[in-house]
């Protein structure tokens, strides 16, 4: 399966590279993609006689949601069944995705190598986000134009879209670091993968995102604490803590300060909350099915309660967005998927006994925690770059691959 997982990273690369592949000609990119890893896949299946299908109860949550959106779709529950069919083809997209990383990512070396891929994208992509913060001329690459404005970080017209991808990747080396997961000799290049995002992440100046930074750092330090032997690996939590502090003293920490002073002002003028709102009048009205997935940006403006002249696409809270679309049914399911997202993972970890697997379903829970509270303020699940991501670091989290060669957690308690 090396070649899926190939592919898998290729299509990610893509998506990020691509603004988050929210342009049609993107996300048509990403759906042809990943029907042809299917076919791939299926075509290598053939060719070894056997599936050897590996299992996830994330399925079913996941399945539900799909099943929901075609029921809208032909039952004429949507408010416009021409978007919810496009949303469906994205969600599509999404399932042969997450399908793909659990068949794929079964091994410790198999998400190994997936692991080191990760740690580069977020290091390669914030180095060229700090470059282009040094550099920038106001388009996108430098040379492309901004068609309707942003605050533009790294490969994202919007920095909080930046801070969310951050917000996925930085994990996996914080965990590397904090139980020591790889070799001593290898622990300074995934620091310097760590630290680099840390350091884009403060100059982003996303609120949100650092909130969610600290709340999974927080997290993070908590499972390594509750862990057997998880009080001598604090020292090393405590030193990244006072890295990344020097880091955010030295990098424009007064564009970060600022964002923080202006709070109070920006929640009671900021556009966000009406439209979160907004989008709790459309669930109360859309109880049970909701008005169609990918149908909020149509319906909202009957339902806007403030207006400034610009169209709001998503709700700036992926939650309500959720409800408003998918109605009570939806909602439901994605409570599902959360519980058992947190059950398998946290079920994993505490019997986890290899050093790395330990790292890698902390860190790729932690990372997920952390775009959820993001979530609550932005819509980064909306981005195919984020949720496919997410996915992938579920599937990482709660993968019961077996065990195999590698050094003991017990060994560094």
């Amino acid at each position: 399966m090396k070649a899926i997982r190939i592919g898998l990273c290729l299509v990610v690369t893509f998506a990020v590279a691509a603004h988050g592949a929210v342009e049609p000609w993107s996300e048509f990119g990403v759906q042809a993609a990943a029907a042809a890893l299917l076919l791939l896949w299926a075509g290598l299946s053939l060719r070894r006689g056997t599936a050897e299908l590996r299992w996830s109860p994330l399925f079913v949550p996941l399945l539900a949601l799909g099943a929901i959106a075609l029921v809208q779709y032909f039952s004429g529950a949507s408010a416009y069944p021409y978007l919810t069919k496009i949303a469906l083809l994205k969600w599509c997209a999404y399932l042969v995705f997450f399908f793909l990383a659990v068949q794929a990512v079964r091994t410790v070396e198999e998400a190994r190598g997936m692991v080191w891929y990760l740690l580069v994208l977020g290091f390669a992509v914030a180095l060229f986000g700090i470059v282009q913060h040094l550099t920038f001329n106001g388009k996108l690459y430098w040379f492309r134009e901004l068609r309707y404005g942003g605050i533009v970080f790294g490969p994202y017209v919007n920095r909080n879209h930046f801070s969310g991808l951050m917000e996925l990747l930085l994990p996996l080396g914080m965990a590397i670091l904090f139980v020591r997961g790889v070799r001593r000799d290898q622990l300074p290049l995934v620091g310097l993968f760590t630290l680099v995002p840390v350091g884009a992440l403060f100059l982003a100046a996303s609120r949100g995102g650092i909130v969610s930074f600290v709340t999974e750092t927080m997290l993070l330090a908590g499972l390594v604490f509750a862990l057997p032997g998880g009080r001598r690996r604090m020292a090393m939590v405590l030193g990244f803590v006072l890295l990344a502090s020097g880091l955010l003293v030295w990098l424009e920490a007064d564009a970060f300060l600022q964002r923080f002073t202006e709070l109070a002002e920006e929640i009671t003028h900021d556009r966000r909350l009406s439209m979160a709102r907004d989008a709790w009048r459309i669930f109360r009205e859309h109880t049970w099915l909701g008005t169609g997935l990918g149908t909020f940006g149509t319906v909202h403006p009957r339902y806007e309660s403030f207006y400034d002249g610009k169209l709001a696409v998503h709700a700036h809270n992926d939650y309500l967005e959720l409800l408003a679309e998918m109605g009570i049914f939806g909602g439901l399911a994605l409570l599902g998927f959360l519980l058992l997202l947190f059950r398998l993972a946290l079920g994993r970890v505490a019997r986890e006994r290899l050093a790395f697997a330990l790292a890698v379903r902390l860190g790729a829970l932690s990372g997920c925690a952390g775009l959820l509270v993001h979530s609550l303020v932005d819509f980064n699940l909306q981005l195919p770059s984020h949720a496919m991501l997410f996915l992938l670091l579920a599937a990482m989290a709660t993968s019961d691959g077996p065990a195999s060669a590698g050094e003991l957690w017990s060994n560094f308690r």
